[in-house]
Order: structure tokens, then C-alpha cells, then sequence
């Protein structure tokens, strides 16, 4: 199990600096498609192997001592435990990382972020930030296996919704974003197919992480329901 959660890690990270150090983000700048990509693996691919190694213990106790304290302080606040128990909802975390995805694909704000460095500093911490709380909240783990049902029903709807807007650019006769458009022809595409091919990888590259997610809640909650059932047959037998 510790070596399974390392190799996530890892991972996460890797897919992490991939992302944001390599060139595909400077790449991004100029071709639309080469953009989807980086951000489809912050969101779908680095935020759910970070999560699934559940690093929080062993990072809080990286930290020196009187940082661990003022965490830990922070951490039994009234208000900072009242809003974390309400972002960390799954109909929350749902609709925080979805309305993510829709505002930033928002014409004026995407092309905003590409000018703007703030802005699309802010753009990816968004897009990572609710990714976290997203897979954190949704992703099954022993003792959560009661909301299976539940986060199944949010993965399959955040597989359609960012399916809808990745049809969307497919089937759109018209440029979206004309300044991410520009170096589209290093892929010897033309505007209009790079932004098709974008719309492809958020429809089926991405959204069949979030199907196959919920499938995996599913393959698990049946198992541990199984459990449950037969722990008491076999109590009755002895």
C-alpha cells in the first residue's frame, strides 16, 4: 500500500511540473490544443494521483514544529472548520470545480488569461485548486465507502458537462479563442482543427477519466457491500 501511495505521488508530481515547467505550457501559448492538454492533466490526471496517495500526514510532518502548530490550530478554527465542511460537500466541490471549467472557457476571460499573467496564474491554481477538492471529496477510500453511491453520480455528471463543452468546440463553426489560435500551424493544423482537436481531448481523452472514476467507485462500493454482507453469515456460522 506505502509503495503503491509513493509511486502516486510521484506521479502526480511529475505530471505536475510536465505540465507547467515542460514546453508543452509555453507550447500552449500558441496552439489551443497543446493548452487542453496541460490543463486536462492538472485537473484529471496530476489532482487524483496526488489525492489518492494521501500525502497530508506525511507533509504536515515535513514541516518544522511551530509550522505543524499554527496548522494545526488553523485546522480546529470554528469558521475555517465550518467552510471547509461546506466546500468539501460533493454537490459543492462539484459545481466549484465545473463552474471552474465554464468560466475560464468563457471567450473574453480565456483570451484575458493569455495576456495576462495574474490571470492565467489564476486560471491554473483554479483549475488545480478545485481539482484537489474535487477528487479529494469524490475518490473512494476505506471508511467513505457509504458515499460511493453519491460521488458516483457528480463523477458521471462532470464527465458529461465537460463532454458537452468539449462537443461544443468541435462542432462550432467559428474560432473561440483567435489569440490561442495562432501558432496552430506547428501541428500543421489549421485554427478551426486545432480548436476541433482541443474539443476532442476535453470530450474523450478527459471525460473518459471521469467515467472510468465512477466506474472504479462503483467496482468498489460493490466490494466492500459484499464484505459487509458476508462478515455477519460468516459471525452466524462460528
Amino acid at each position: 500500500m506505502r509503495s503503491r501511495q509513493d509511486f502516486q505521488f510521484a506521479a502526480g508530481w511529475a505530471v505536475l511540473a510536465f505540465a507547467l515547467v515542460s514546453p508543452i505550457h509555453a507550447l500552449g501559448e500558441h496552439v489551443f490544443a497543446a493548452h487542453m492538454i496541460e490543463h486536462e492533466l492538472l485537473m484529471a490526471v496530476a489532482a487524483p494521483l496526488l489525492v489518492a496517495s494521501r500525502p497530508t500526514a506525511a507533509m504536515m510532518w515535513a514541516l518544522p514544529v511551530q509550522l505543524r502548530q499554527i496548522f494545526g490550530a488553523a485546522g480546529h478554527a470554528n469558521t475555517l472548520r465550518a467552510i471547509w465542511s461546506f466546500i468539501s460537500r460533493p454537490v459543492v466541490a462539484t459545481v466549484l470545480h465545473g463552474a471552474a471549467i465554464w468560466i475560464w472557457h468563457v471567450p473574453a476571460l480565456f483570451e484575458a488569461a493569455l495576456q495576462q499573467g495574474f490571470l492565467h496564474y489564476a486560471q491554473h491554481a483554479s483549475f488545480l485548486g478545485t481539482g484537489l477538492l474535487f477528487w479529494w471529496v469524490l475518490l473512494p477510500r476505506p471508511g467513505r465507502e457509504h458515499a460511493c453511491g453519491n460521488a458516483v453520480m457528480h463523477l458521471f455528471f462532470t464527465s458529461l458537462h465537460t463532454g458537452l463543452l468539449g462537443v461544443l468546440l468541435v462542432v462550432s463553426p467559428k474560432l473561440w479563442y483567435p489569440a490561442n489560435a495562432v501558432g496552430s500551424d506547428l501541428w500543421g493544423l489549421s485554427p478551426l482543427e486545432d480548436q476541433q482537436l482541443a474539443g476532442l481531448i476535453m470530450w474523450i481523452p478527459a471525460g473518459l477519466i471521469y467515467g472510468g472514476a465512477a466506474l472504479l467507485s462503483v467496482a468498489f462500493w460493490i466490494q466492500t457491500s459484499s464484505r459487509r454482507h458476508q462478515a455477519p453469515q460468516e459471525l452466524r456460522i462460528v
